[in-house]
């Protein structure tokens, strides 16, 4: 996830320091994604130096509270406006990982899989229970556990689909006896020499 334009999203409710900040973005996403307090007060240095926020006083502990800029919304629209692009996300470690697995001698990649998928069902099963015991009312946690089960389960389905095409690549197939081959016509009969004389019955008259 973007922090920038999170902080962003934040910031657009009022002003903040970085404390706070980190806070609401950790229970907005219930913790999926933690910050720590310097990637917090990077982003707003950053932003800061873009425009897009401003410093907005102190409160009586020396907390440094900011501000969004006009240019900080339009900023902020735009995100909300603009899908987000698959070629920008991280690369897929596991796929990856399956890649170069199949190419190394000596890797179980059957193993690779179904360890990977064990793991993945636990997850999914602890993304359930917590789906369950959400509160109704907390819709943005609710979003994002249910983006977690989803991709938990299209992993489970890709990484059945893997084992398949495994098990497809492991067979192989039992060598084919070559089918006997004709001669040419007038070569069976010089190889078997000519047609042996049969011994003809004769019929009482």
């Amino acid at each position: 996830m973007s922090i920038k334009h999170g902080l962003l999203a934040l910031l657009d409710q009022g002003p903040r320091y970085g404390y706070q900040l980190r806070a609401e973005f950790e229970s907005r996403t219930g913790s999926t994604w933690p910050l720590n307090v310097g990637q917090v007060y990077t982003t707003l240095g950053r932003l800061d130096r873009d425009g897009l926020v401003v410093p907005d006083g102190e409160d009586g502990e020396g907390h440094v509270f900011y501000r969004i800029t006009d240019e900080g919304r339009r900023e902020l629209q735009e995100w909300f406006d603009e899908p987000v692009s698959r070629a920008g996300r991280p690369r897929d470690e596991l796929a990856i990982k399956l890649a170069m697995a199949v190419a190394v001698p000596g890797v179980d990649v059957t193993a690779v899989v179904q360890t990977q998928r064990a793991h993945t069902l636990r997850a999914l099963q602890d993304y359930t229970r917590l789906k369950v015991r959400a509160a109704e009312d907390d819709l943005a946690w609710q979003l994002v556990l249910e983006s977690l089960v989803f991709q938990a389960e299209a992993e489970v389905r890709w990484l059945d689909h893997c084992e398949a095409r495994l098990a497809r690549r492991d067979v192989v197939p039992p060598a084919a006896e070559p089918l006997p081959t004709a001669p040419p016509p007038g070569e069976a009969a010089a190889q078997d020499g000519p047609p042996k004389r049969g011994r003809i019955r004769r019929g009482k008259r």
